[in-house]
C-alpha cells in the first residue's frame, strides 16, 4: 500500500464524473443525511483535515470480474436513493473506493448535484412531498450562534428559496469560476451589495474557491494487489470503527447486485427473521448460517471469499434459494421438535447441516412428523447432541467440517442421516465425538443454568416428548438449600456444604413440562411425588424412566439420592453416546 500526494476536492470530484472512481459493489448504501453533508463542506470552508481516502487501483483484467456503482450525483428519498451500477468498458482499468464512500458521495452532491427527501409528515406517494434541494452559501451572513460547530452558513435549498434573496451562492458554481480575483468581483458586482457586503461576501466566496480548487486536504493511499479476499479484509477492517461489520454483511451486498429477480439482502433479512421466530421457540440464526446454507445447497465452497461470490456462482444460489429456505424453515421446526432453543442450542451451525440433509431428501415436507422417520429423526437428534456437547466441534475449522460433512451427506445420506460415517469422518480432522472419562464426569457436573444441561437431560432420557415445552427443573428445590431451611430439614452442620455444592448439578436435575414446573415450584420432592400423579403405577414409570428412586426423596438422603442417580445418569450418557 502507498500514499499518493494530495489533492484538490475538485480534481478528485473529476474522477467520480469521469468513470476513474468507482463504488466496489461491497459498499453498503449512502446513508449521510444534509446536516452531515452541510458540516463536512464547513470543515473544508475552515481548513479543518476531513481524514484520508483508500483506494483500490484496479487493473483492466481484475475490473472485469466485480460489480461496480457510480457515485450518486441527485439523490432523491423516493426514486433515486440507491447507486446506479456502473459499466466498465472492456479492458479498462478503475479504481474503487475502499475507505471515503459517504464523504466522496456527499461533496458530489454538494457540488455537482442535488439532494431530495420527504418532507415531514407528507404522505410517501406524494411526489411534491419531495423537494430537490441544492447546496448554497450565505455570502452576508454567519450562522447563528445556537447552530453550534459551524462558521458558514451552508443549507440546501429549493430554487423557490434562492431566489428569495441575492445573498446566496450554489456551492457548485465554485467550479465554474476562471479565477479567484476578477471572476469572484464580477460575481459579487452582478448582486448589487455596497462595499461593506461586498467585503464579507468576497472573503467567504474567496474561502469557498480556495477549499475547493486551490487547497490540497485529500490525502489518499492505495493498495494495488489484485488478490480480491486480500482488499476485503482491508475493507473490513478500515471499515469496523464504529459499526460492526462482517464478510457475510459485505459479500451479502455482492449478492443482491448480482442477483436477477431478488433482493438478496431483503430474502436473507426475511428468512432470518423467520427462522428464530417462527415458532413457539426462538433462536439465533445468523445471515452468516444463512448464507453458508445457501452455498452448501448450491454445491460451492462454503469459505466466505470473494472468489465465490461471483456472478455465476450468485445466479446458482439464486435459482436454488426455494430450497435453501424451504430446508432451513424444516430444520428449525426439526430443531424446535428436538427442544432447542436460542438459550440451548449453542451451535447454530448444526442447523446448515440439517438443512443440507434435508435437501436432499424427496420427503422433506414430511419428514418432522412422519412415523417413517422417527428413527432417523432419532439418529438426527442425538448426533445433533453429541456435536454440541462435544467441546470444539463447531468452533475452528468450521469451513473444513461442512466441507467434509456434505461430502459423507452426498455419499452415504440418500436414504438415512449417516451419523456412523459422519463421526469416521470428523475424526480424520479432529472433531472426533468419542468422549473419554474426564469429557463424561464434566457432563455429570454440567450445573443448572449451562446450555449443556438440556443437551445432556435430553440426550439420557430420549423417551420425553421434547416437542412440548420442557424446563430443566431441580429435583430437590434449590429454595430449600439456604443453611437455615436445610438445617430446618434436619440435615447435619457437616454436611451443609455438601449439599449446596451439589445442589444445581446434573444429578439433581430433571426435565419438566412447563405447566408441571410451575406447579412443583418449591414442593419437597416427597410431596410433590405423592401428588403429581394420577396412580402408582404412572409414579412409578416416571421415576424409572427418569431415574428416580422414590425411597431416597427426603432431605437427610440427598446425598444418597445424589450418588445412585449419578452412577445410573454415567452409564445412560456412556450408552448414549456409543449409540
Amino acid at each position: 500500500m502507498s500514499f499518493l500526494p494530495p489533492v484538490s476536492v475538485a480534481t478528485v470530484l473529476t474522477r467520480v464524473h469521469d468513470g476513474t472512481y468507482l463504488l466496489p459493489a461491497i459498499q453498503r448504501e449512502f446513508v449521510w443525511k444534509p446536516d452531515q453533508i452541510i458540516s463536512l463542506v464547513d470543515s473544508l470552508l475552515r481548513g479543518y483535515p476531513i481524514g484520508s481516502f483508500l483506494l483500490w487501483d484496479v487493473n483492466a483484467e481484475s475490473a472485469g470480474k466485480y460489480t461496480y456503482y457510480n457515485f450518486i450525483t441527485n439523490y432523491h428519498e423516493s426514486t433515486a436513493p440507491f447507486a446506479t451500477k456502473a459499466v466498465v468498458p472492456p479492458g479498462k482499468g478503475i479504481v474503487a473506493i475502499l475507505d471515503g464512500q459517504q464523504r466522496l458521495t456527499a461533496l458530489n452532491i454538494a457540488l455537482y448535484g442535488s439532494h431530495a427527501e420527504k418532507k415531514k409528515g407528507a404522505w410517501v406517494s406524494n411526489a411534491s412531498a419531495y423537494v430537490k434541494k441544492s447546496l448554497y452559501l450565505n455570502l452576508l451572513e454567519s450562522p447563528d450562534h445556537e447552530e453550534l460547530g459551524l462558521a458558514f452558513d451552508l443549507r440546501f435549498l429549493s430554487e423557490a428559496e434562492f431566489k428569495e434573496s441575492n445573498k446566496w451562492f450554489r456551492v457548485g458554481e465554485v467550479l465554474t469560476l476562471e479565477d479567484s480575483g476578477p471572476a469572484i468581483m464580477g460575481e459579487i458586482a452582478t448582486r448589487g451589495f455596497d462595499a461593506e457586503q461586498g467585503q464579507v461576501a468576497f472573503k467567504k466566496l474567496y474561502s469557498l474557491f480556495d477549499a475547493i480548487r486551490v487547497r490540497q486536504p485529500i490525502n489518499c493511499y492505495e493498495e494495488t494487489d489484485q488478490d480480491a479476499d486480500k482488499v476485503l479484509d482491508i475493507f473490513v477492517r478500515v471499515n469496523s470503527g464504529g459499526t460492526s461489520l462482517s464478510y457475510s454483511d459485505l459479500l451479502l451486498s455482492m449478492a443482491t447486485n448480482q442477483w436477477a429477480t431478488k433482493d438478496a439482502r431483503e430474502e436473507v433479512r426475511t428468512l432470518v427473521q423467520e427462522l428464530n421466530h417462527g415458532g413457539s421457540r426462538d433462536f439465533a440464526f445468523t445471515k452468516d448460517n444463512v448464507l453458508k446454507s445457501a452455498l452448501m445447497i448450491s454445491g460451492l465452497p462454503v469459505r466466505f471469499a470473494v472468489s465465490t461470490f461471483t456472478k455465476e456462482n450468485m445466479e446458482l444460489v439464486e435459482s436454488n434459494w426455494e430450497k435453501t429456505r424451504d430446508s432451513l424453515l424444516t430444520a428449525a421446526a426439526l430443531l424446535r421438535q428436538f427442544g432447542f432453543n436460542s438459550h440451548n442450542l449453542t451451535a447454530h451451525s448444526v442447523g446448515i447441516v440439517l438443512a443440507y440433509y434435508l435437501s436432499k431428501l424427496k420427503n422433506m415436507t414430511s419428514y418432522v412428523n412422519s412415523t417413517h422417520n422417527m428413527l432417523d429423526r432419532e439418529s438426527v437428534r442425538v448426533w445433533i447432541n453429541k456435536t454440541i456437547l462435544k467441546g470444539g466441534i463447531w468452533g475452528s475449522g468450521l469451513d473444513s467440517l461442512l466441507s467434509r460433512i456434505r461430502t459423507e451427506i452426498d455419499s452415504h445420506g440418500v436414504d438415512s442421516f449417516p451419523s456412523i460415517q459422519l463421526e469416521q469422518s470428523m475424526a480424520q480432522i479432529g472433531k472426533s465425538l468419542v468422549f473419554d472419562d474426564l469429557e463424561i464426569q464434566a457432563l455429570l457436573d454440567v450445573e443448572y443454568g449451562s446450555p449443556k444441561a438440556f443437551a445432556t437431560l435430553s440426550l439420557v432420557y430420549p423417551s420425553l416428548n421434547l416437542a412440548v415445552d420442557y424446563h430443566v427443573d431441580h429435583i430437590f428445590a434449590k429454595s430449600h438449600f439456604s443453611e437455615k431451611s436445610l438445617k430446618s430439614l434436619g440435615v447435619q452442620k457437616d454436611s451443609l456444604e455438601e449439599y449446596r455444592s451439589r445442589v444445581n448439578r446434573l444429578a439433581n436435575l430433571q426435565l419438566l413440562t412447563g405447566q408441571v414446573n410451575v406447579e412443583k415450584q418449591k414442593m419437597l420432592p416427597t410431596d410433590w411425588f405423592a401428588t403429581a400423579f394420577a396412580n402408582d403405577e404412572n409414579r412409578q414409570l416416571f421415576a424409572s424412566q427418569n431415574d428416580v428412586n422414590l425411597d431416597l426423596l427426603g432431605f437427610t438422603q440427598f446425598l444418597e439420592f445424589f450418588d445412585w442417580r449419578s452412577e445410573r445418569m454415567r452409564a445412560r450418557i456412556v450408552q448414549s453416546l456409543i449409540n
